[in-house]
Parts: structure tokens; sequence; C-alpha cells
């Protein structure tokens, strides 16, 4: 991740993107969370992320004033970036480089032989040496075309955002996050500073009744039904029911979803907040239940499957891409 954002920035200043380096604060307002921040810290040091520093209730309302909390990391390099300009400016450089980007493509069969690889998508058929298939929510349905492991599958969760009103914009100067929890790999409730000068506030993390259920009321039964019918989904449940039931009475609840906000930055009131966007994360789960927080590959005969890619892949995109490729020429 360091040295996928100093490769991006780089990237960004290269290509002229715009983006700004605003700084994060990662803020515990319990004491139970400070162990949380110590290995933040540590890891923050292991890692030379440039810069970190501990501060004290008083310091981070120094710095933040708006924020409150017992203890809080400074991480003064962090950036923000509007990623679909960034992922533009990519598509623009695989053009140059005489390649083809398709969209609204999606892969119907994958024939694996001798010779190389034949896919057949919704622009018509494609002939290769080598795939790698970084498909996200699709994962699991290209895996099952080449015989991927049946001991991990995606399970859709929904985050909905609010968004901060223009008028208390200057509330949240830089990017504000809780201490992450080490049983989930979600990112919990943040602050979101955008390039656009919005303020994105969350995501929570509800299960989604289907793969692009992006509303509430979507849902998909059949999608729903081979979800319920996995045991990894069936143990991760009982394990984490709790946690279940709050995100969601937290989805249907705007005050709920306040009272977290209001943790961090008390004077938000619920007026602040307006509709915002949803997103599904594609979270990988295997099969005793375990929700997995890290990148996994698999190889297969001219297919590399990226079967979980989780944040912070947007920021090392640019380091990740040498190491899928490194492994699909390994693979080879």
């Amino acid at each position: 991740c360091v040295a996928g954002a100093a490769a991006l920035r780089a990237y960004c200043v290269e290509r002229g993107i715009a983006h700004r380096v605003c700084g994060k604060v990662i803020v515990a307002v319990r004491e139970d969370e400070l162990a949380g921040l110590d290995a933040s810290q540590r890891r923050a040091e292991a890692n030379s992320v440039a810069g970190v520093r501990r501060l004290d209730a008083q310091a981070l309302h120094e710095l933040v004033p708006a924020v409150t909390g017992i203890a809080a990391l400074h991480v003064p390099g962090a950036a923000i970036v509007d990623f679909a300009v960034v992922a533009a400016a990519l598509h623009a450089d695989v053009a140059a480089a005489g390649g083809e980007v398709r969209l609204a493509s999606g892969v119907r069969a994958i024939g694996v032989g001798a010779a190389g690889v034949r896919l057949q998508t919704d622009s018509g058929q494609l002939s290769c040496g080598q795939v790698i298939a970084c498909a996200g929510l699709g994962g699991d349905a290209i895996a099952r075309q080449v015989g991927g492991t049946r001991a991990l599958r995606i399970v859709p969760f929904r985050g909905n955002y609010w968004r901060l009103a223009p008028a208390r914009r200057a509330l949240v100067r830089g990017l504000v996050y809780p201490v992450p929890d080490p049983r989930f790999p979600f990112l919990g409730v943040h602050f979101t500073p955008r390039i656009d000068g919005e303020v994105w506030l969350g995501p929570n993390a509800v299960l989604a009744l289907g793969l692009e259920a992006y509303r509430r009321t979507d849902v998909d039964l059949r999608q729903t039904i081979a979800l319920l019918g996995y045991p990894g989904f069936r143990r991760l449940a009982r394990r984490h029911w709790r946690t279940g039931v709050a995100e969601l009475l937290r989805d249907y609840s705007k005050g709920r979803f306040l009272a977290s906000l209001r943790a961090y930055v008390p004077a938000l009131g619920p007026a602040d907040l307006l509709p915002g966007p949803s997103g599904i994360r594609a979270q990988a789960v295997a099969a005793d239940g375990t929700l997995v927080d890290d990148f996994w590959f698999e190889a297969l005969p001219r297919v590399l499957l990226v079967r979980n890619a989780p944040s912070p892949a947007a920021t090392a995109s640019l380091v990740l891409a040498r190491e899928i490729v490194d492994r699909a020429l390994a693979a080879a």
C-alpha cells in the first residue's frame, strides 16, 4: 500500500489528475480501542508510513476541532482522488499501447485447451493464451467455469452512504476513520471528503440479497437461496449475527446512523445528513465462515483467478498489477 500510494500519486502528477493530500486521523473514542490504535501504529512504523504520529485528545482537537476522541493517529500523507478519472486515464494508456477495453461484455463461457483460452462474451468470441480474472461480484461464476475451488464464495454486502450538507462540510477537513476491528475486514463508518467538495459519511455493511442488490428493496431470490445454502455463510451468520442485526437496524434508522457518526463529530445533527449513494462489496468468505481479509489468488492452467481484492486495492492498484502479472507469468 505504501509503494502503491506513492506510485498512484506519481501517476496522477504525470497525467495531470486532480488529487489532494488531506491527511487522515484514525480516532479512538473508547478505552478498549487503544490496543487497536497501538497495533495500527506499530504496523505503520513497520511499513515506513511517513510522518505518522500519535495524538492525545488535546492535540486531536487542535488539528481537527470538530472531531472528538481520547487518542488518534495522524497520517499526514493520506490523499484523495476521483478514481473514475484514474480509470479513464488507464483506459487511455491501454488504447495507446494497442490494447482494447470492452465494456458491458459479460463472459458467458470459458474454454481452456492446449492451444489457449476461448471466451464467449456479450460482444463476441475472444481467443488468447492466458486469462487473468478479477471479476469481483462475478468471481464465483467465472471460477465455476474453469474449475476453481468451492472452498470460497463471494458474499455481497451493501454499504449505504449519507452525504454531509454543503453548509457543514467545513466540519470535516480530512479523512476521519475509526480504529479497525480485527474481527472484520470492513473499515467501519468513516468520513470521506471528495475531490468535488462533497463529504461522504459511511458506509455501513449489511447483507445484500443479490449480487447487485443496491437498494434495500432489491432481492434476487435465486442468488439469496444459493447464498443461504453455502455452509461458510451459515457459519459466518452464527458467529456474527449480533453484529449483523446491529448493522441492519442502523441501515433502516437515520438516528442510529447519526449516533455512530456523532461519536466522532458531536456537532452533527439530523439535518446535516442528506441521502447518498450505495455500493456492493464483494466479500470473500471461506468455507469455515472466515471473512477473508487479504488477497486470494488461485492459479489454474492458463487462468489466474483473483478471488478476493479488498481495500486498499485501488490505492495499491499500480503495484498490485505487477504482483498479479508476475503470478500469472509464473503459472503460465
